[in-house]
């Protein structure tokens, strides 16, 4: 059996036994932005909340909460971090402060981070009884495993259903937090419960979705599989090459 039809062959890897931790710290700190994406989602709300309880201006602490954001975001840039996590916290941040000065009202500072928080939630519990489970979705480019986990390894893809449930539980709760304070409560005790809640139950989440997934197979690399086909296949052409040049001369020479 030739080399090319070993690598392309459905059963390679579909079983693997031992997952990498290294590589699944690795992928989480890719998918979640780690330590410094969790300040950086906190401090521009604490900054507000700070600003607010001093000064009572809601343009203002929206200004400064908002220009934090823009200079945390242009410092991940400028150290050549991944953009998505600096963008999405200048724009959280950014239509939060609209909101906040459109409505006159501080509290809605936080409301687009609080549909947002609700709308994930639902997301991660809707696919994950629809049997495609969100995390699966985030986690499988980081892991360089893609979709393969729906197919080829149903382990896999039962650790990421289970997190899911994880993720859309505590999210669920936290919102179940928040939005009473929101409508009955003032901007204050708002803003002071949202920093509260902002990295304990992200750090709760990530760790039973570490627990889950340390636990399941491990991802099976289909970018290392499609560039081992691709290699085969180089190697192929170019021992056809010399076939073909030799031919060439002699034919050649014949005529």
């Amino acid at each position: 059996m030739d080399r090319s039809s070993q690598v392309s062959s459905p059963d390679r890897q579909t079983a693997p036994q031992v997952p990498d931790e290294a590589a699944t710290r690795a992928a989480f700190f890719e998918a979640f932005g780690g330590v410094r994406g969790m300040v950086e989602t906190t401090v521009p709300g604490l900054v507000f909340v700070l600003s607010y309880t001093i000064n009572r201006s809601i343009n203002v602490s929206a200004i400064a909460a908002l220009a934090l954001s823009a200079v945390l975001g242009v410092a991940r840039l400028v150290q050549r971090g991944t953009a998505k996590h600096a963008l999405s916290g200048v724009l959280g941040v950014g239509f939060g402060a609209l909101f906040a000065m459109i409505s006159g009202d501080a509290k809605n500072f936080y409301l687009p981070g609080m549909l947002y928080t609700l709308g994930l939630a639902v997301a991660y519990l809707v696919t994950a009884a629809a049997g495609v489970p969100l995390l699966g979705l985030m986690l499988g480019p980081a892991f360089r495993e893609n979709l393969s986990w729906r197919t080829r390894n149903p382990g896999r893809k039962a650790a990421y259903t289970r997190a899911s449930y994880v993720w859309g539980g505590i999210l669920l709760a936290k919102s179940a937090i928040t939005f009473p304070i929101y409508f009955w409560g003032d901007a204050t005790q708002l803003g002071w419960l949202r920093v509260a809640l902002g990295i304990p139950p992200f750090l709760l989440a990530v760790y039973f979705t570490w627990i889950i997934l340390v636990k399941a197979p491990a991802p099976i690399d289909v970018i290392a599989e499609w560039e081992e086909r691709e290699a085969a296949r180089e190697a192929a052409k170019r021992g056809e090459a010399p076939e073909r040049g030799t031919a060439g001369p002699a034919a050649e020479h014949g005529r």
